[in-house]
């Protein structure tokens, strides 16, 4: 589906209701937008941080929302990045709308609490993805280095001294969406290794 169109909102969500039921947890997990500096940014550029990590989140909230409230029972789990808690260097457009969408995702957390609707973010640090690889590969090649420097640099600023797996991430995103976790809300927690070092 197109989810940077009303259409195609509209119709990941009908799909999905005629043939999988209501939707009970919906993971919001936006693309990652170009590098680039903070001074640099156009106002296309922030333009496209609303466009690409706010926008179409809101739409897809907006459309599921409302039967979760009436149900009463729900999860909206936001991937987004610990840009939002430490913004990031050379990701400003991430880092804009990131931030962008945490305080949308905070704010509605309180307002559907009562309701048994939970909202939450979770952070991922350096998890071994094709993302992650393609920032890496980017910094290289803007340094003039290997990427095996960049990995190797990158891995010594995290107290665990290594990047995170995938599984070790869906772990924690599954634990957030599940009964258990009914009493935590409006929490951005962080899956990093220690990375952040702020509480």
């Amino acid at each position: 589906a197109d989810l940077g169109t009303e259409e195609g909102i509209e119709s990941a969500v009908d799909q999905t209701v005629a043939n999988l039921g209501p939707i009970d947890i919906l993971v919001l997990n936006g693309p990652g937008p170009k590098p680039g500096a903070a001074a640099t940014l156009s106002s296309a550029d922030m333009a496209a941080a609303f466009d690409l990590l706010v926008k179409p989140h809101h739409a897809l909230v907006s459309r599921v929302l409302p039967g979760m409230r009436e149900r009463r029972w729900g999860r909206i789990l936001a991937i987004g990045s610990s840009g939002v808690t430490a913004p990031l260097p050379n990701l400003a457009v991430s880092n804009t709308g990131r931030a962008a969408l945490a305080g949308y995702l905070k704010t509605l957390a309180a307002e559907v609490a009562l309701d048994d609707v939970t909202v939450n973010l979770l952070l991922p640090g350096r998890i071994a993805t094709d993302r992650v690889a393609q920032l890496d590969q980017a910094a290289a090649k803007r340094r003039g280095t290997t990427l095996e420097d960049i990995q190797l640099e990158s891995r010594k600023t995290i107290p665990a001294r290594r990047y995170g797996e995938p599984a070790e991430f869906g772990a924690a995103a599954a634990f957030l969406c599940s009964a258990p976790a009914s009493y935590i809300t409006g929490v951005a927690l962080r899956c990093d290794g220690g990375l952040i070092r702020s509480l």
